[in-house]
Formats: C-alpha cells, structure tokens, sequence
C-alpha cells in the first residue's frame, strides 16, 4: 500500500511549494508540484490540510531528553531519550558523549550500539559523537574537569576499536597531539570537531587542515579575541566565522547565544555550513526544576531556568533542555531566517555533514521517508520514520 501525502507545503532545500509526496517500501515514491498525481484505489491519503511538509529533523549533539541520559548506562534510557527527540520532530540523531572514566564511557558507547538496532519506534542513531576528553581546562565549561586529559594514540586508537561507530569527535585542536589525531581521525572516517578550545587563529586553521571541519556549539566553549603582550589574536569564534571550510554546530536555543548573534553566524556562515543542534541534556522534553547534566553516578548538578540549564552558580551553561523543533522555530520565528533556510540547518546541512545526504535531509523520491507535518509555529503534528507513521503526542 501507498501513502499519499497531498495539499501540503513542501519544505525544499531553496523553497516553499504546493504538492503531494507518496511514500512506499520505506522511500519516497515521488514528490510532484499540484494536487495532480496518477491517484490508485488503494492509496492511502493523508491530507495535509496546507500544513508544512518536512524532512525529519537531524540532531548531531544531544546528550539525553525526557529524564534520561545517553551515559545512564543502559538500553532502556538511550532508547527513552531517542523518543522524547522524535515526538519533537528529530528522526535521526547522534546520542553525545561526556568527558568520563575510561569504563563509563566503553559501557555507554556498547549501549548506544545496542540501542541503534531497536529501531522500532526511535529515530534512526546514526552513530555516536564524543565529546571530550580531549579539551582545554580553560574551556571545559560544563565538562567535569576530572577527566580531562590530552589524546594519547594508545587511548583514542583503543577507544574506537571498541566503537567504530563513532562519527564525530570534539577536541581541543591546540593540545599536544591534537592534530595527529585529527588525521588519524580523518583517515579512519571521523569528523573531528573544534570543541571547549582555547585555541587562537593559527592554531584552527591548521586543525582545518589536519582533519577537523566542524566546531562544536559554536561561540560557546571557546576563545575568543585576545590580547597577549599588546598583540591581538581571534579566538575560535571569529577563526570559525574567517575559515569558510568550518561547519558550525549552533545551539539555537534563545538562550545559549544572543538574536542578534544569531543572525551574525547566519550572516556570516550561511546554512550550508551550519548545523543547529540541541546539545540537549536529560531535562529536554520535561518540566523539572533541577537535573543531572551526565550520568546519574558521575554526573553533575544543574539548575532549569528560564528555559536552560546552568551550573550552580550560573557562572556557565550546563546544556540545553531545548528539543529540534525550538531550534527551528527560534531561526524561523525571532531570527527571521526563511522556513526552507531554517529547515535545511536541521537537515539538509547535518547530512552532508556526516555524508548520509544520498538518503536524508531533504524530500526527494528514493531517499528513505523521514518526513513531518508541522504549522506555521513548527508544533509537530505527524512523524514518520522510514514511512512509519508516529503520533507526535
């Protein structure tokens, strides 16, 4: 049987237009332009009432959601988290790593493996991202100062040969080491990624030379300009918006970085090098007043406030609680970004980040059915993964 998606406002990478999509096997059957198509007596029509029809959302850095982490230690958590995501509209995703114990870490990437084969349900897990330990003690933020450390090819060779499914590494490209690994990442199909860096404007441009092409949460975990001895230096933040080869992961949350920064990075970096990412912990998708940024036995205490999550203190952010759907409607709605630009910044732009755009990311006949229906204040009112239909509620 084929499933119809008709009088809807497809959401293309460049434009908004009217038209019907038809989903079978799991793929995209055809996607046309009208209300015209050659209609079967057993298709199977959803009207879309001039609702937006989307490709699924793509989240690269996501720690956890609905009261679970992705470093819990189990199946049933990561699993629980991945839901909470796809009622949001994220139909695949990177669960995300924090700075840990060596034991920690080989139990939850093993339990991230386990948990992409479910399948059933969940948005597809592309992969894992790891964030840390590799970073700058200057910049570790809302990382657990215990554990960082600087790559060892011993340490990071050991850690992959018991994850090869790890896609994206964030490191501090001016440590000791840092840039053979960022070759040696790249050689084994790694994005690395420019992360808690102190680093200065030299310093990046040879990462982006030696294997990094991203920036994790850009703006926040970083250097920014200096002065040393009466010279000034740029930082990774205006070292990222300088190299245009560099992908930004933006935490569009409100929170975490100003509007009118916002509109800065759009400005300066375009949507085809921005990637918007929760970095979401377990508080996303609940209504809690305190929360665990980790693991609930190593992790570390955070206050909800205002729509995020700090440290006690509120000397730093401890991640966000926002979900795919606020990133959108924060580009779309408050900064002004066009709807297809918006959309393409959670999903076009992550695919070909991690090379999967040949099958995600946009609405195109032969690539899978990760598709949503949402209004013009991006509420998710329908998901389907793999041409699955899930209730947003």
């Amino acid at each position: 049987m084929r499933t119809v998606l008709e009088n809807a406002v497809i959401v293309a990478p460049a434009r908004l237009f009217r038209g019907t999509a038809a989903v079978e096997d799991g793929k995209i059957a055809f996607v046309t332009e009208g209300p015209d198509y050659d209609r079967r007596p057993d298709d199977q029509v959803i009207n879309a009432k001039g609702r937006y029809l989307s490709p699924g959302f793509i989240d690269l850095h996501t720690h956890g959601a609905g009261g679970h982490d992705f470093m819990d230690g189990s199946v049933d958590a990561i699993a629980a988290a991945c839901r909470t995501h796809m009622r949001h509209g994220t139909t695949a995703l990177l669960p995300t790593t924090l700075s840990s114990q060596d034991e920690e870490l080989f139990e939850n990437l093993s339990n991230i493996d386990r948990a992409a084969a479910l399948r059933e349900g969940m948005p597809e897990i592309l992969g894992a991202h790891l964030e840390g330990p590799y970073f700058s003690p200057e910049q570790n933020a809302a990382q657990d100062k215990r554990f960082i450390k600087n790559p060892l090819p011993e340490e990071y060779q050991r850690i992959f040969a018991h994850c090869p499914s790890i896609r994206i590494w964030s490191v501090a490209p001016e440590l000791p080491g840092a840039l053979q690994m960022g070759n040696w990442m790249r050689a084994h199909g790694i994005i690395g990624s420019i992360g808690h860096s102190n680093a200065v404007y030299e310093e990046v441009l040879a990462a982006s030379e030696n294997g990094y092409g991203m920036i994790t949460h850009f703006w926040n975990g970083m250097s920014r300009l200096t002065r040393k001895e009466a010279k000034m230096y740029l930082g990774v933040a205006e070292s990222g918006l300088l190299i245009d080869d560099l992908t930004a992961e933006v935490i569009a949350d409100g929170c975490h970085l100003p509007l009118s920064l916002l509109k800065l990075i759009y400005k300066t970096k375009g949507p085809d090098r921005i990637c918007l990412v929760t970095d979401s912990m377990r508080a996303a998708g609940t209504d809690v007043a305190e929360s665990t940024l980790g693991s609930l036995k190593n992790g570390q205490r955070v206050i909800i406030e205002g729509g995020v999550a700090y440290m006690p203190g509120k000397a730093s952010f401890g991640g966000s609680i926002a979900t795919a759907d606020r990133l959108v409607r924060t580009m779309y709605r408050r900064v002004g970004v066009p709807l297809p630009e918006a959309v393409r910044m959670m999903t076009l732009t992550p695919a070909k980040a991690l090379g999967v755009e040949r099958r995600l990311g946009s609405i195109a006949a032969g690539k899978d059915a990760d598709l949503l229906l949402f209004d013009d204040d991006i509420h998710i009112e329908l998901i389907m993964i793999k041409g699955k239909v899930w209730a947003a509620s």
